[in-house]
């Protein structure tokens, strides 16, 4: 503090004490808001880890090497023993296993690979011998591919960061004010109190410091980065990938959730149960047209129509033309002829009449110009957890609707069988839009939008959020906001809860930020606070904001 000289001179007042405790304050608040950053930012850490070092590939000749990852390339073959994690992408060309992809997919139940099965990198070999050939290295794995949309939604701003950001530019310039203002008052309060110069000084830079250090604004910056770190984090760690960041503010406030049925709802997986000829076309000749013309489909039917045709030892031909009629089937050129492969409107598109039939099971028609051939009929199996899900969401006060291109009879079926009773059949992918239309524009509801394949992108991108299952298409993939790895329907519920809670805590550290500033400022200004009590202040709101978001890793999102 200030002293008087022998000789009666009033000496400046000195802040030895306060100036070194104010240095180690802040850098003991910097040491804290790094160390609470780096827990946060774990969760890309903890993906990068997953992949080993070093792979032990198989020559032509059987003989086994260990070499870096980095040294295996496509077309490798790499031995992966019981227990040992997959170093790379691929595909199973020897031996049978149980795969634990849960910490990929969160996925706790380890999945069966054998011959002709495609693993990830970074899952872990349960209990059998695989021998692997390399599809994918380096940055084209899926693990690599997870980790870049990890970074980049914590990347991102959401519009809410926007408006802090927006109140930061006005907060910075404000506070320079105030301290100005504060500087002034002191000056006239001590000019009017004739006080000693080195008193009213030493007051005036004391409260003057103490504003400009406790209304630094790193809080504020560092509420939402660090929410958004952890969130998206937790997510990548339990299959769901944030693609675009303003899905978790969307996700929110969905009350509306529409499900497409196969594949989503459904395993994707449909099987042949049976196959009609019309008269003098024989059931044969109508699997081997309908699995040529298909074999270039992606669409589960087609799939499901190729694998039965070579189940039975049913020569498939190779169409000369093929034109996939997204939401109908395709017409292929087949030996001379066009061949139609879809459901009645593809048929009626192209002139053949096709008369109503019922029953559960979806029905793909077989065509030529010159009339019907046959019918291939199938089934698909609901996933395990598809109606517990919807019984979540339920129980959420969500709304829960079926859309699909199906049959109106196998879609209700389904939908009963889930509980989803509101259901609409027979749609198009241009319909389909039209129908998220309609429940955004009857209701003030938000709507999210859950599909996997090509013909649900144009409806994924209309609804405000859309959820690809990553089992799907890539065109559906890339136009969700928000993937699901595992392709489970319990991802749904999670991504809404992690969202939530994201939400929930962004709007805390906001909180806590502005009342520190709110609080102490104008403590600050009177000279209650001194510069060290400030730093100490600041500090604890920076270490505060970044606490709270680390807490979202124990969220309740189950």
């Amino acid at each position: 503090g200030g002293f008087l000289g022998g000789g009666g001179g009033v000496l400046p007042q000195l802040y030895f004490m306060e100036s070194t405790g104010l240095l180690a304050l802040i850098s003991t608040g910097h040491y804290l808001e790094a160390r609470a950053r780096r827990s946060a930012g774990a969760a890309i850490g903890e993906l990068l880890r997953l992949t080993p070092a070093v792979a032990e590939l198989v020559d032509e000749k059987g003989e086994m090497r260990e070499v870096p990852v980095a040294m295996v390339g496509v077309g490798d073959r790499v031995l992966v023993r019981p227990g040992g994690r997959i170093p790379i992408d691929g595909v199973v060309v020897e031996g049978r296993s149980s795969v634990d992809e849960s910490m990929l997919t969160g996925e706790s139940v380890p999945v069966v690979r054998t011959v002709g099965d495609q693993v990830i990198g970074g899952t872990v070999n349960s209990d059998g011998r695989l021998v692997v050939r390399v599809s994918r290295v380096g940055g084209e794995t899926a693990l690599a591919g997870i980790v870049k949309l990890v970074e980049r939604a914590q990347a991102a701003k959401p519009p809410v960061q926007q408006l802090a950001d927006r109140i930061s530019a006005v907060f910075v310039p404000t506070v320079l004010g105030i301290a100005l203002v504060t500087g002034v008052g002191w000056y006239l309060v001590g000019m009017s109190q004739h006080w000693a110069a080195a008193v009213m000084w030493g007051r005036l830079a004391n409260a003057v410091c103490s504003v400009l250090i406790i209304a630094c604004p790193c809080a504020l910056g560092l509420a939402l980065p660090a929410a958004i770190m952890v969130g998206t984090g937790r997510g990548a760690k339990r299959g769901i990938l944030i693609r675009d960041i303003d899905a978790i503010q969307m996700a929110e406030r969905v009350t509306t959730v529409v499900f497409d049925k196969t594949g989503t709802v459904t395993q994707g997986r449909p099987t042949v149960v049976g196959v009609v000829g019309s008269k003098g076309v024989s059931e044969e000749e109508v699997l081997r047209l309908a699995a040529g013309a298909e074999q270039f489909s992606e669409h589960p039917l087609a799939k499901a129509i190729v694998a039965a045709a070579r189940e039975r030892g049913v020569e498939v031909g190779m169409p000369e033309n093929f034109v996939n009629d997204a939401g109908y089937g395709v017409v292929a050129e087949m030996e001379g002829r066009t061949i139609l492969v879809g459901n009645r409107e593809l048929l009626e598109k192209h002139g053949v009449a096709v008369l109503e039939e019922g029953g559960t099971q979806t029905r793909v028609y077989v065509a030529a110009k010159e009339g019907l051939l046959g019918q291939v009929l199938l089934v698909d199996q609901v996933k395990a957890d598809s109606a517990v899900a919807i019984a979540r969401l339920r129980g959420m006060g969500m709304r829960s609707v079926l859309l699909t291109g199906d049959n109106r009879a196998t879609a209700e079926l389904i939908g009963k069988e889930v509980g989803i009773a509101e259901v609409h059949a027979d749609v198009r992918p241009a319909e389909k839009v039209r129908v998220i239309r309609e429940l955004q524009k009857n209701s003030s509801s938000s709507v999210a939008m859950v599909g996997d394949g090509v013909n649900d992108a144009p409806a994924l991108a209309a609804a405000e959020l859309g959820i690809a299952i990553g089992s799907g298409s890539d065109v559906a993939k890339e136009t969700g906001g928000i993937v699901l790895v595992s392709g489970s329907l319990a991802g749904v519920v999670t991504a809404i809860l992690l969202s939530r809670a994201t939400m929930r805590c962004i709007r805390q550290n906001l909180f806590f930020a502005f009342l520190y500033n709110v609080l102490a400022i104008p403590l600050a200004a009177c000279g209650v606070l001194n510069p060290l009590v400030a730093a100490a202040a600041m500090a604890l709101s920076d270490v505060t904001v970044l606490g709270n978001a680390l807490r979202l890793r124990r969220a309740k999102i189950d």
